[in-house]
């Protein structure tokens, strides 16, 4: 096994690229704005090109397509939990439509 300082570079920078796209979401609490076509293409080419450098036995392969792919799949996770539609309770409901009800007019002397 031989490890190449190109592709270690490389692959520690392709790696480290999915790092500010999970601390967002995990910021944010939201991710629908991540694509699941783009995530799973990029998944699949991951565990491909682990598979190439398990073939090879190369470390840099293998070593950086391994924690690439964890990253992914953590986005995979954060999209399922954070990325569906969420619904206001219904209370919540009730009091926006309530307030949009209500001329300007009345909620600005009530606020006087």
């Amino acid at each position: 096994m031989e490890a190449d300082p190109l592709g270690i570079v490389a692959g520690v920078l392709t790696t480290i690229a999915f790092v500010p796209q999970v601390l967002r979401i995990l910021r944010t609490r939201s991710a629908h704005d991540v694509s699941w076509l783009l995530f799973g293409i990029l998944s699949l080419a991951s565990a491909l090109w682990l598979w190439y450098g398990v073939r090879l036995n190369s470390l840099p392969l293998m070593a950086t397509n391994v924690v690439t792919l964890v990253l992914q799949l953590w986005i995979f996770a954060l999209k399922w939990r954070y990325g569906r539609v969420h619904c206001d309770p219904p209370r919540r409901r009730r009091e926006r439509s309530h307030a949009a009800a209500q001329p300007l007019h009345a909620t600005r002397t009530e606020e006087r």
